[in-house]
C-alpha cells in the first residue's frame, strides 16, 4: 500500500494594511516577489507576538496591540506543491513612520489588479478582501 506524503506546512503570520484603496506588500532583499507583510513565528509566539516583532522587524513602526483584530485564515499550495502556506491575516493600528529595514528591498502600495504580482496565499487573500468589500476591485 503506497501512501501519499505529506505536504509540509508553513504558518505564518501577516499585517493587512488598505490605505486610498491600496494593500500594503514589501518585497525582501534578494527575492523578486512582493509579500504580505510578516512572517514566522519564531519558537512558542503566538499569533500577536509574532505580528508585533516581525511588522516591527520589516517595517520599523509599532503594532498597537489592542487594535489588532483578525481578517481570516488562508490557505494555498507552494508552487510546485512541496509545502502549504497558512497565513493568519491581522488588521492593526500603528505608530510611527513605515521604514524598510535592512531585510526588505522596497515597499509598495497594491491594487488588486497587481494580485499577479503576489504568492498564490497573499491571492487568496487579496480576492477575499475584494469580496468583502475591504479592497477595491479595480485599481
Amino acid at each position: 500500500m503506497r501512501t501519499e506524503p505529506t505536504q509540509r506546512l508553513i504558518d505564518t503570520v501577516a499585517w493587512v494594511l488598505i490605505e486610498q484603496g491600496r494593500i500594503l506588500c514589501a518585497r525582501p532583499r534578494g527575492k523578486d516577489v512582493f509579500y504580505i507583510p510578516g512572517g514566522k513565528r519564531e519558537g512558542e509566539e503566538s499569533d500577536l507576538q509574532t505580528l508585533l516583532r516581525e511588522i516591527d522587524e520589516e517595517l520599523s513602526v509599532a503594532l498597537i496591540p489592542e487594535t489588532v483584530r483578525h481578517v481570516g485564515t488562508y490557505e494555498a499550495d507552494l508552487p510546485g506543491g512541496a509545502a502549504v502556506v497558512r497565513m493568519g491575516c491581522y488588521t492593526a493600528e500603528y505608530a510611527g513612520i513605515i521604514t524598510p529595514s535592512s531585510e526588505i528591498e522596497e515597499i509598495a502600495w497594491f491594487g488588486y489588479a497587481d494580485r499577479g504580482l503576489v504568492p498564490p496565499v497573499d491571492q487568496v487573500l487579496f480576492d477575499d478582501l475584494v469580496a468583502r468589500g475591504l479592497l477595491p476591485a479595480v485599481g
